[in-house]
């Protein structure tokens, strides 16, 4: 038994005949405490009571080794798995639901990551499938991804596209900035080499800047960070400045640009980097 966790139930399990027949499905994982659901995954057979039954036998596919933290002693429990362990030591049960089932291998993603983006809050790590360029957008974000100019589809310099899909006013260049500079999982190397870093929202360039030096994400390195606090020492940020006004027309115009080519879209890493 794992340490810290009471004796639990035995899982259910879907009989062979029943998986048969499920096919692809996707599931979300439910804490009976307040209703909540806290986790969305895909999957066949008996996968979505694998989860809780990890808790108890250490499941090394539900721990996530953390290549940034050299020095962390190794892997780490995904939140899910803590959040499991409080369910089962208040003596109650994860309730599991199937949401979808008999998925075609191209829908189970779509119905995930849709499911994804509905419920906030989860302890999933990864984003839905696409979620960055056909997540929940306003009306204007869909006119924008449709209407605005094309990125060029071979820029002639080296670039870090980064995703920052928090931002709520693409006319506010501070808040483009903050967001684009701190903080990331990058790899310094390539990121020095960069000429320039564009800021992408929903598959449009909002921003351009001209990268001075990349720093660990410290509170020393980044003190106008209201929120640095030296826990993610293991990220990557930048100093730098707006691109010179020809730079900035090329890349992002008047209103932004569209990122079509497929080698500079993102997929689920936020970051991008382009001959560097």
């Amino acid at each position: 038994m794992h340490p810290g966790v009471t004796e639990m139930k035995k899982q259910p399990r879907f009989s062979e005949e029943v998986c048969a027949r499920l096919g692809n499905y996707v599931y979300r994982l439910i804490d009976p405490r307040n209703g909540e659901t806290f986790y969305i995954g895909k999957g066949r057979n008996n996968r979505v009571f694998d989860h809780a039954a990890g808790v108890t036998a250490v499941n090394t596919a539900d721990l996530v080794p953390d290549d940034d933290l050299p020095d962390s002693g190794g892997p780490k429990p995904q939140p899910k798995l803590e959040r499991i362990r409080a369910i089962l030591n208040a003596g109650l049960e994860v309730v599991h639901v199937i949401h979808r089932h008999e998925l075609d291998n191209k829908s189970v993603f779509e119905v995930e990551a849709a499911l994804i983006d509905a419920f906030p809050g989860l302890t999933n790590i990864a984003g839905g499938h696409g979620s960055g360029d056909r997540g929940p957008m306003h009306y204007q974000e869909i006119i924008d991804k449709f209407s605005l100019p094309v990125l060029e589809d071979e820029p002639p310099h080296k670039l870090v596209l980064i995703n920052i899909n928090k931002l709520e006013n693409r006319s506010d260049s501070a808040e483009i900035y903050r967001l684009a500079r701190y903080c990331w999982r990058i790899a310094p190397a390539r990121a020095e080499r960069a000429d320039y870093v564009l800021a992408v929202v929903r598959g449009v360039v909002v921003g351009a800047f001209r990268p001075h030096a990349w720093m660990s994400a410290t509170k020393e390195n980044f003190p106008e960070i209201p929120y640095a606090d030296n826990t993610e020492a293991h990220r990557f940020g930048f100093s730098g400045e707006s691109a010179a006004a020809d730079i900035w027309d090329r890349y992002v115009g008047p209103r932004g640009k569209r990122v079509v080519n497929p080698a500079l879209r993102h997929s689920q890493n936020p970051v991008r980097y382009w001959k560097c």
